[in-house]
């Protein structure tokens, strides 16, 4: 099952906080964000907010960004000890993040810290009941080696300098996982991933994805990955309904070399040495297709057997007046254009 990403509402350095519309808001299924960017705003504001924190689930949250010329006070979080889901984010600077252990109640934590000062962070003991987790560091080099005790985590963002990556595996209920900026490390830890179905692999380097076998994946994203030119092992994602391919000047083929049952939605963009995709014919349930960018030839794209089950197909190469005969051409042959994105 797709991750489903909710709504939100960001209320900035608010004076006043107005309950009844926060409820109406979380009733109506959106996320609730109360954010401050400087100590100026927080005012006694905060003990009201705290107590929203008490009454709302984790869908109501606290957000501290910005701080600009400023380091992040960590024991302003005593302030808030109710709360469950916290972003300390687009900050430089923080300290005394230690506070975090103060925070019983947290379920949902996004730390975003471009100097962060404790490369061991994730060894408070409070974290360890977190179900998600986003987690970027440039400067430090973070321990994953606490992940063994994080039972509960199902959804995780992971970015930048870490050390024993493999510890993840452990994570035995993750079904999200995004890996940001992580270069080269082997990703055979996934295969020990049995809930696992939504996979983002977003910037760093690396030449492949061999290490994954067959899976249970529903959705996978590969974006903007340094050096990655070999996508051969794609038919060991059967569960797959969604792939979305990004920004890979690299990548020259995709061939579906056996069928592939489930995948829905295919997208491929800015791939610019993109020559060849084959197999369309294997994809029995393939409804949606948009190649964008590619080297692609389209006369001969178009001429070769594609999926029966196929309606919706962009191809488009940045030339305006191609493109609008490429979607002539598409029109006549009863295709719908592209109207939604991932």
């Amino acid at each position: 099952m797709r991750k489903m990403w909710k709504s939100r509402v960001l209320i900035d350095n608010p004076v006043v906080l107005d309950r009844n519309q926060i409820e109406q808001d979380l009733r109506g299924g959106k996320q609730v964000i109360i954010q401050f960017s400087h100590p100026d705003f927080y005012g006694s504001i905060l003990e009201e907010v705290d107590e929203l924190c008490a009454f709302f689930d984790e869908n109501f949250g606290v957000r501290f960004y910005g701080h600009y010329s400023l380091s992040f006070d960590g024991h302003t979080l005593r302030r808030i000890p109710h709360v469950k889901m916290l972003q300390l984010n687009c900050l430089t600077n923080a300290h005394n993040t230690e506070a975090l252990a103060a925070l019983e109640h947290l379920r949902n934590l996004h730390i975003g810290i471009f100097e962060l000062e404790n490369s061991d962070i994730l060894g408070i003991e409070t974290l360890r009941s977190l179900r998600e987790l986003t987690i970027i560091s440039d400067k430090k080099v973070l321990n994953l080696q606490h992940f063994k005790a994080y039972t509960h985590l199902e959804h995780l963002h992971i970015g930048g300098k870490v050390k024993n990556l493999d510890a993840i595996g452990h994570l035995e209920d993750l079904n999200y996982l995004a890996l940001h900026s992580i270069s080269k490390l082997p990703l055979h830890f996934i295969n020990r991933l049995k809930k696992l179905k939504h996979l983002r692999i977003l910037l760093g380097g690396r030449e492949h994805i061999q290490e994954i076998e067959e899976n249970e994946i529903d959705h996978l994203e590969i974006c903007r990955v340094r050096g990655f030119h070999d996508l051969t092992n794609i038919t060991n994602f059967q569960a797959l309904t969604s792939l979305m391919i990004e920004d890979q000047i690299q990548l020259n083929e995709i061939c579906f070399d056996r069928e592939m049952k489930a995948l829905e939605e295919l997208s491929i963009s800015n791939c610019k040495a993109l020559t060849r995709m084959t197999g369309l014919e294997q994809l029995s349930s393939l409804h949606t297709l948009r190649i964008f960018k590619t080297a692609i030839d389209f006369d001969s794209f178009i001429n070769q057997i594609l999926s029966s089950s196929l309606t919706t197909v962009e191809f488009a190469t940045a030339k305006s007046k191609v493109d609008q005969e490429i979607q002539h051409s598409l029109s006549k042959l009863g295709f719908q254009k592209w109207s939604n994105s991932f």
